[in-house]
């Protein structure tokens, strides 16, 4: 079982989903180590005091923040997480869309959101309506100390939220040389040979397998490794001393209900629940707006705001 990294809930509207967020992918890249070849010795990284050269060890580094030419604003760990502690505990999706409508090149790094807490009855009907509706839940969620939009997706009996990249993140595409839909007709393919494309595209096509595909560069890199063993020309590397390592249930909620009321009283919900419902939703749009405008501006800009 994997280790949670972030443990909080999917909120939208006011129904709230207690999952926790696992990791969805594994790299399998081959992990050479650095070595001095004089000595064969192995060669590590160190962090550095750019100033004097000495190294510093990682209980006296702190996140500093240029707010002006040499001036920073120091902040700890737990003043980042204090600063903004729900978002730092949500998956707060902001809207559902078109499953198609998202291009892949905004697809970042995909998380399996797992419930929690006595959460599987509205996770499963999350994922199920989703499904169902062909839709995707764009949300907001802070990782590790960084906000990201991310999209949530129904994939199997999972939940996956694959972080999306920013807009303003994507290269724009007018200053490279491609050839444009509109372009001269003596660049345009002809149609006999249009149609050798998509017979070779039609022989070619198959349903997708991704476990037919195989890394063969690693297996060549690791057969070279063998043979190169067979072969006596492994060297003995000196191990270094190993560093030491640094070292309530839930409230059962009327899931019918809240969802009455994030509707606002389309579903039939009492008068006096629908009134008691927008004034919430108006504050947690408004609060949400905020915190997007927040989050897009410059980091430095937001350093001074605060100040």
């Amino acid at each position: 079982m994997p280790r949670a990294l972030w443990k909080g809930a999917i909120t939208f509207g006011l129904v709230h989903i207690p999952v926790g967020l696992y990791p969805a992918a594994r790299e399998h890249s081959i992990d050479f180590d650095w070595l001095d070849r004089r000595s064969m010795k192995p060669v590590g990284y160190k962090r550095v005091n750019k100033a004097t050269g000495r190294e510093v060890s990682k209980d006296d580094i702190v996140r500093g923040l240029e707010v002006e030419d040499g001036k920073y604003v120091v902040l700890s760990d737990d003043e980042i997480r204090a600063a903004n502690s729900a978002a730092t505990q949500a998956v707060e999706i902001q809207a559902f869309i078109d499953a198609g409508d998202v291009s892949p090149v905004y697809f970042e790094r995909p998380y399996v959101l797992a419930p929690a807490a006595r959460g599987e009855k509205v996770y499963r009907l999350l994922r199920d309506a989703l499904k169902k509706k062909r839709r995707v839940g764009i949300a907001q969620v802070v990782i590790q100390s960084k906000q990201h939009l991310a999209a949530l997706i129904p994939m199997g009996d999972a939940l996956v939220l694959n972080t999306l990249r920013w807009a303003d993140e994507l290269r724009s595409l007018d200053d490279l040389a491609l050839p444009r839909g509109s372009g001269s007709k003596k660049d345009a393919p002809g149609e006999r040979e249009m149609q050798m494309a998509e017979q070779l595209i039609d022989d070619m096509s198959e349903k997708w397998q991704p476990e037919q595909y195989e890394d063969h560069f690693k297996d060549d890199i690791m057969a070279l490794v063998q043979r190169k063993l067979k072969e006596g020309k492994a060297r003995r590397v000196e191990p270094l001393p190993a560093a030491a390592e640094e070292g309530g249930g839930a409230e059962v909620i009327d899931l019918t209900e809240l969802l009455k009321r994030s509707l606002g009283g389309k579903a039939g919900a009492k008068e006096d629940g629908a009134a008691e419902a927008a004034p919430r939703k108006k504050a947690r749009r408004s609060a949400a707006g905020k915190k997007t405008t927040s989050a897009r501006r410059p980091a430095a800009q937001r350093a001074r705001a605060r100040a």
